[in-house]
């Protein structure tokens, strides 16, 4: 997108984010491991970089607590907004607090706005604006040309901002040194990745198999509002790398020792037998038929596959899901 100098309101607003710079410094510092899963996740989608920086304009990666009806989490998403793309919202558990999901679907989110919209300034105006408004602009105005780079066309002074502070900080990033501010760096150790939960358990205790402090634990996954870890609402944790290798370890070791206290020693040869037995027979393709308001997302945290091979399985790439459309979930040379 746009660069420095495309406008005067953008660089205004690049010095006023940098006007101190160890403040400025000390928030990108804070909010680091986001930003790169943030980054992760938009590179799948093949979503503009800039849109990387979008939780930096809502909320500086913060996430904010939806009181009543007001928008929520560092995506500052709406009830509504978040019920189109099938994150549940609850007493329990907030969908939009949760860093994993909220991102994947407003990525996807994103990704087709501009598959309609075909310009990422309009795909901006509409996450703020809304999809449908945006879309209306264009049919009475035509697409807007490539100059300005703010597009003149009748949006709320509040959207032609939120263009605005995007690029923005998007030109404090390019170009760190004009504003007197280095960048942070995240050793490969602290990258976030998602963790699969395959039964309750308590957040200290969740804590304890990933080597960490419950708040910490907390702090990467604050959709978590109870002590109880619970695997049917959640599903998965998002956790720096080194500790979610330990939690995957910890789950494994446990494992283990759960089937060999399950298994006497009389048992061991005839469970080894019928082992071998249901390992040569041939397993049935694993299917799912999609419900009312379900997204990919959660049908593939669900059965614990990527948003990537659901779509490769069953040809969706781009295509809307459908009550009633039969999804498989293995590959039919590779069964589970």
């Amino acid at each position: 997108m746009a660069d420095c100098d495309a406008d005067p309101q953008i660089t205004i607003w690049a010095h006023r984010y940098t006007q101190n710079p160890q403040h400025f410094e000390a928030q990108m510092d804070a909010a680091l491991s986001q930003l790169v899963y943030v980054q992760q996740v938009a590179e799948k989608y093949q979503v503009a970089g800039e849109f990387v920086l979008l939780p930096w304009v809502e909320s500086q990666y913060r996430p904010v607590a939806g009181h009543r009806n007001l928008p929520a989490g560092m995506w500052q998403l709406v009830q509504g907004t978040a019920r189109v793309m099938g994150l549940h919202v609850d007493h329990r558990y907030d969908g939009r607090l949760d860093t994993s999901a909220a991102t994947d679907g407003v990525m996807h989110m994103l990704h087709d706005y501009y598959g309609q919209l075909h310009d990422w300034r309009l795909v901006d105006y509409a996450f703020n604006r809304g999809e449908s408004a945006v879309r209306k602009l264009v049919q009475k105005h035509g697409l807007p040309p490539e100059e300005p780079a703010i597009p003149n066309l009748p949006v709320p002074r509040v959207t032609r901002e939120h263009l605005t502070k995007l690029l923005a900080i998007s030109c404090v990033v390019r170009d760190p040194s004009r504003f007197n501010v280095k960048l942070p760096t995240l050793p490969a150790d602290q990258h976030l990745e998602t963790v699969q939960i395959k039964h309750d358990m308590s957040l200290s205790n969740a804590a304890n198999h990933a080597g960490m402090q419950t708040d910490a634990l907390k702090r990467f996954n604050p959709a978590l509002n109870s002590d109880l870890l619970e695997a049917n609402t959640l599903g998965h944790l998002l956790l720096p790398h080194r500790n979610a290798q330990q939690f995957r370890d910890a789950m494994q070791s446990a494992n283990e020792q759960s089937m060999t206290a399950s298994v006497s020693p009389t048992d061991v040869s005839s469970a080894s037998s019928v082992a071998s037995f249901d390992s040569a027979k041939a397993h049935p393709i694993r299917t799912h038929t999609v419900q009312p308001g379900e997204s990919l997302w959660q049908i593939a945290h669900r059965y614990s596959i990527s948003v990537n091979k659901l779509e490769r399985l069953n040809n969706l790439h781009g295509k809307a899901l459908k009550p009633g459309q039969v999804l498989k979930l293995d590959e039919p040379d590779n069964h589970h």
